[in-house]
């Protein structure tokens, strides 16, 4: 599916101009080799216009007076001329390269900062492929429009002006027969332009859409293959490869019209004017080399006239690749400085703290009449949770249980931050976590998340991705040892061994543990763990559990639970229906005084009999 939809209707509206003006800061470093390339660019196409002027001296004057010595000499004016516009137009490649190379890698650097640094919101709303399109196939787009259409449609109109002038200087009677086509084409040109930037906007989607169905069919290979639904994947690739297939066909009807407007009626006017010279020629009204340095001229003035249709072509492109561009750079990033606590603005002053069971005053994570709404709910839709309030004592481990949908991985989300509160407040030992910076914050909370993700890095790598600077071999194998995760020694490089993407490679349960010891190994003083248990054998989760009760004992932790076995490891426990703390106690206290939790708990417990 496509991301941005209403974006294609867009397209047609907005100013390709003010659009394409929006890559000026990227180009502003590189912009003294940029002009240097287009002023060569015009020299070398002015040289080329000199060449008709010189066969015309050469037919009026060495070949009309059979003077072979002046016939050579033309002939070596004519090679001089071609040499210099051969040898200037390399230096504008070579002029344009390096830099544009350079630009590029800003603009793709730029946008992967752009992506670290939005909000989880972002990202849930926008699908992979569309982001990997932007970062890939749009910003080469920029990179070719930068090298070549932006430079020739100003050498282009510079071109088509001299020599227009040139031409109507030889004889204004035929200049004016070439020049009749000049309103119809610019009046294709105008049609064009709209109907086309709605079509590239529309295959540039499509190519996201793509890109997304490929990486997902090859992350998702061993379930495609598990379930034999390689026809189905194969048969969703091919439709959405024949709609990309009908939108290129329909761009290249567009090119075909304008192409058959642009080269047919200009070809049409020069071959009036051949007529209508030779004939002049004939009655003695104009010299053979008049008509044939004009003649020459109009023939030099076809390649920047033809090209003018792919040249707006891929300016449209460059265009609709732009606004595609800054779709993600516009998004605005996530706040790294801290906020007061009485952000948003919407929400009004925090709640008083209220009265919990068990002391403990403002220590601790404390939830105080939090509301959560995702950002693009429908307005109006009841809150996914409501007036939470959960006070977790410093040094005691609380287990979140909760029916599946009941908002557990989303009330976690909201301690480190990924998503915001919409209402109310969450604090540490007393502090509003958002009046602490997120680099703080994400120093002093650790999560570990019941889909583990790794990364296509070493095992260690990995590992110390949750430890602070500097960390070393020591916690990385204290880590690993209270994830039960040893087996990271035996691998072909032990530690330093490389996981495929997605860590792949390893299996469910090793992956789960391996996110586990990112959690730990920086000693966090508040833990927020994500079922993180879910895919471990009986024996290995007994260990594990073993050693967790160890790191448990001096943090502040919040456990999502669904089998005894984990609600077992944390002091207290919190029941989540329907977006409220519907009961907070002991596990045995609740199983025995609530019929919500016993009947959560009693499938696991049957089954652990």
């Amino acid at each position: 599916m496509s991301t941005t939809p209403a974006t294609a209707d867009r397209s047609a509206d907005r100013s390709a101009v003010r659009t394409l003006l929006r890559l000026w800061p990227y180009v502003r470093p590189v912009r003294a080799r940029l002009f240097t390339a287009a002023f060569v660019a015009i020299v070398a196409s002015c040289t080329g216009l000199v060449i008709p002027l010189v066969l015309k001296w050469l037919v009026d004057g060495p070949v009309a007076s059979r003077d072979p010595a002046g016939i050579r000499l033309g002939a070596l004016y004519l090679l001089l001329l071609g040499l210099a516009e051969a040898v200037l137009f390399g230096v504008r490649r070579w002029l344009v390269a390096r830099p544009l190379s350079h630009v590029e890698a800003e603009m793709r650097a730029a946008l992967y900062r752009r992506l670290q640094r939005l909000p989880v919101a972002f990202h849930d709303r926008w699908a992979s492929g569309q982001l990997l399109s932007r970062a890939t196939t749009d910003l080469m787009l920029l990179r070719m429009f930068l090298a070549f259409p932006l430079t020739f449609l100003l050498v282009n109109a510079v071109t088509i002006l001299v020599g227009l002038v040139i031409m109507l200087m030889q004889d204004w009677l035929l200049g004016l027969v070439v020049l009749g086509p000049a309103l119809p084409v610019l009046w294709t040109c105008v049609v064009f332009e709209g109907r086309y930037a709605r079509v590239a906007r529309r295959a540039q989607d499509q190519v996201g859409d793509l890109t997304t169905v490929v990486e997902e069919s090859v992350l998702g290979i061993r379930v495609v293959k598990g379930f034999g639904r390689h026809r189905s994947q194969e048969r969703a690739f091919r439709a959405l490869s024949a709609r990309l297939r009908g939108t290129e066909l329909r761009k290249a009807r567009l090119l075909a019209v304008i192409w058959g407007v642009i080269v047919g009626l200009p070809e049409i006017a020069i071959g009036a004017a051949l007529v209508l010279g030779t004939v002049r020629v004939a009655d003695g009204g104009l010299s053979a080399g008049t008509l044939v340095a004009f003649l020459s001229t109009a023939l030099a003035l076809c390649w920047p006239v033809d090209s003018i249709g792919f040249l707006l072509a891929m300016s449209q492109e460059a265009a609709t690749a732009t606004e595609r561009y800054f779709e993600v750079m516009d998004e605005p990033p996530e706040d790294t400085t801290a906020l007061t606590p009485a952000a948003p603005a919407d929400q009004g002053p925090a709640p008083a703290a209220p009265a919990t069971a068990g002391g403990g005053g403002g220590k601790g994570l404390r939830f105080e009449g939090v509301s959560f709404r995702y950002p693009d709910a429908p307005a109006g839709s009841p809150p996914l949770l409501a007036r939470i309030d959960l006070h977790i004592r410093p040094g005691e481990s609380m287990a979140l249980v909760g029916a599946t949908g009941s908002g557990k991985t989303t009330l976690t989300a909201l301690v480190p931050r990924l998503y915001e509160v919409t209402s109310g407040r969450i604090t540490l030992d007393g502090v509003d976590i958002r009046a602490m910076s997120r680099a703080e914050l994400r120093t002093r909370v650790a999560v570990a998340f019941e889909e583990p993700t790794l990364f296509s890095a070493g095992v260690g790598e990995n590992v110390l991705m949750g430890a602070p600077e500097g960390a070393g071999k020591e916690e990385l194998d204290r880590a690993l040892a209270i994830a039960q995760a040893g087996f990271a020694h035996a691998l072909p490089h032990g530690t330093d061994t490389r996981v495929g993407e997605q860590g792949l490679s390893l299996s469910g349960g090793q992956r789960q543990r391996l996110a586990l010891a990112r959690a730990v190994v920086g000693r966090p003083a508040f833990l927020v763990l994500d079922d993180p248990l879910s895919a471990l054998d009986v024996h290995t989760e007994a260990a594990v559990e073993a050693a967790l009760r160890q790191v448990l004992a001096d943090t502040t932790a919040l456990i999502v639970a669904h089998r005894p076995s984990t609600v077992l490891l944390a002091d207290r426990v919190a029941l989540l229906s329907g977006g409220r703390i519907a009961a907070v106690g002991t596990h045995q206290r609740l199983l025995r005084e609530n019929a919500e939790y016993a009947h959560l708990m009693s499938g696991e417990e049957e089954d652990s009999r």
